[in-house]
């Protein structure tokens, strides 16, 4: 059968002169490693346009092609024959070179090339080999054909690290133990899948040329029937590099004058034609080809929004559930983030995915448009949402806009709007008076209840005044505001009525003092204060007063203890206020610190 190295499946054939019991389970190996959907791993897949995706466009798991992963691949040689140039390798004579470009070239049965290493009897026994595949592959065999007779002792090696550390694949010996300290034929369990194993099988001189050592990842492995399951060996058939390391050339003489065409002098060398890696580019299920990047890396091409050199993570924002590999009856894919298009960010968190029954994980990050929560779907504090837009609309939360004066807080109810209003306020921003209510000028209280009194249903017939005129007579007359009355009263302000109530035969008014001109009462001061007025005086309208409007207010200090604040009374000033007094006011105020008032 004729030998072609192979650049992908269409030119792929199966190695060379291979026994057929080791060709046969190199196809099973392919099989049960669930990278072919064909019982032939060299098979071209036919397949819809994008084998990632069935005919509904749903994910599903897709594998790159099988090919020689080594093909016209580098190899380095420890020892090349020619290097020095000798008399039978000189590189300068192509007929007498062989470099080792040609252990991955593309050979057929008419021009079969070789490489060689120098003799071994004037260089080190081991020689070592080796091929790096520029990214991770899933290996399902190792082959070298040999122009020369097969080693007695050989080892091969792989990297998943690009050749920073290695690892055993398998050893050939006929002294297992004694050449590497393995026993010959051991079993491999479930428990030491990973264990590279020994064996003497290869070691049958013929075919003197042109043997063959063929290396089987998954042959006799437990969880080779369940590979999709089986993380263990999907780790050991993962590679970077390969490395071969012949250790001991068969040592006979009677084939002598074979080797060397010189009777009398034994000449032994390593040659091989051939150096395949039959395997998979590793994409982890989500990718249906390899291909060289803007660097010239061999990478995958990812799908299933999934990303990196083997699609090993999900792309950013495709995080609401973490990665996995693709298998036979899941694809697997990442799944994005629900934010409801507030956030271009998201993060994973394992104790909610669990929360969820394993189906959402992800946390949106920095949400936008004034939105909040782990999906976005709910308005920030300050904002509530207009249910006549979709949650994902730019605009779906709308400011509260709570009145500075009338609100009790910035916070409004996030359904509604609402703002929680102060007592006697409404609205839906709490801009306006309640029914009942009017306003006042105190940012604590600014809408107040309008008294519905009738004084003189209160005072008793017996308190009621006969005449009114008479009663009140003392504080009628002029109402001009001269020294003389000033320097009587031992208290002069400006107030603001805020609110009424009674106590017993008393009206106490809710006031704010908003000047103090005169007091000689440490308890008068500006802010929030009381002024009592009797029943009666109020009845006869002496003084007489009304709720949030403006006075000046000029009494006697005879305000009984339990009754804090300011009294007024029949005998009292109190007077609507009016702007041109201010100026009057402060030229009394000032005279009064000169001592212009008269002693009482």
């Amino acid at each position: 059968m004729p030998r072609r190295k192979f650049r992908g499946i269409s030119e792929t054939a199966a190695p060379a002169r291979m026994e057929p019991r080791r060709l046969l389970w190199l196809l099973l190996s392919a099989c049960v490693f669930g990278l072919s959907q064909t019982l032939n791993p060299f098979a071209v897949q036919q397949t819809a346009p994008d084998p990632c995706y069935d005919e509904s466009g749903a994910p599903r798991r897709c594998i790159p092609e099988f090919v020689n992963a080594a093909f016209g691949k580098d190899v380095q040689a420890s020892s090349t024959c020619g290097r020095p140039p000798t008399r039978h390798c000189d590189a300068a004579d192509p007929r007498k070179a062989h470099p080792a470009s040609y252990l991955t070239d593309l050979n057929t049965a008419a021009n079969m090339t070789c490489w060689r290493s120098e003799s071994l009897h004037h260089s080190p026994q081991n020689v070592t080999l080796t091929l790096s595949l520029g990214k991770k592959f899933e290996v399902i065999y190792v082959s070298l054909q040999f122009c020369s007779p097969r080693p007695e002792s050989a080892a091969i090696f792989k990297s998943m690290d690009y050749g920073k550390t290695w690892v055993p694949y398998q050893y050939y010996s006929s002294q297992c133990r004694k050449i590497y300290g393995k026993p010959n034929k051991a079993s491999v369990t479930k428990q030491n899948e990973q264990e590279a194993l020994c064996t003497d099988g290869h070691t049958d001189l013929y075919p003197l040329t042109g043997g063959l050592i063929a290396f089987s990842t998954l042959d006799g492995r437990p969880s080779a029937q369940d590979f999709d399951n089986s993380p263990v060996l999907q780790d050991w058939v993962t590679a970077t590099d390969i490395r071969v390391v012949f250790s001991r050339p068969h040592l006979f003489r009677e084939h002598e004058e074979e080797l060397d065409g010189r009777p009398g002098s034994a000449s032994y060398y390593y040659a091989v034609g051939e150096f395949q890696v039959g395997g998979r580019c590793k994409c982890n299920g989500h990718a249906s080809r390899c291909m060289r990047d803007k660097e010239g890396k061999l990478v995958c091409d990812c799908k299933h929004s999934t990303e990196g050199p083997e699609c090993d993570r999900c792309k950013p924002f495709h995080y609401d559930r973490p990665w996995q590999r693709a298998n036979a009856r899941e694809a697997n894919e990442c799944l994005a983030c629900n934010c409801n298009l507030h956030a271009r960010r998201c993060r994973f968190n394992m104790e909610l995915y669990k929360l969820s029954g394993r189906k959402s994980g992800g946390v949106c990050l920095n949400c936008r448009h004034n939105t909040a929560g782990r999906h976005c779907h709910y308005c920030k504090e300050g904002f509530y949402r207009d249910l006549s837009k979709s949650i994902s609309d730019r605009k779906a939360c709308k400011a509260c806009d709570c009145h500075p004066v009338g609100a009790a807080g910035k916070t409004c109810n996030q359904t509604t709007g609402q703002c929680p209003c102060k007592d006697g306020v409404t609205g839906l921003t709490c801009n306006r008076c309640a029914k009942g209510y009017q306003q006042s000028r105190s940012p604590v209280a600014p809408c107040i209840k309008i008294p519905a009194i009738n004084p003189t249903s209160v005072v008793t017939s017996t308190e009621e005044p006969a005449d009114c005129d008479s009663y009140c007579k003392p504080a009628k007359g002029n109402y001009k505001i001269n020294m003389k009355k000033y320097c009587k009263k031992d208290y002069v302000v400006q107030v603001n009525v805020l609110d009424m109530e009674t106590v017993a035969n008393w009206a106490k008014f809710t006031i704010n003092v908003l000047s103090v001109y005169k007091c000689r009462d440490e308890r008068v001061k500006r802010g929030d204060n009381f002024l009592w007025i009797h029943m009666k005086d109020l009845a006869c309208k002496c003084p007489k007063i009304q709720i949030s409007k403006k006075y000046l207010v000029m009494g006697i200090s005879e305000s009984p203890t339990d009754r804090p604040g300011l009294m007024a009374d029949k005998n009292s000033l109190v007077i609507q206020w009016r702007d041109a007094w201010t100026r009057r006011l402060r030229k009394l105020q000032r005279r009064e610190k000169k001592g212009k008032c008269l002693k009482p």
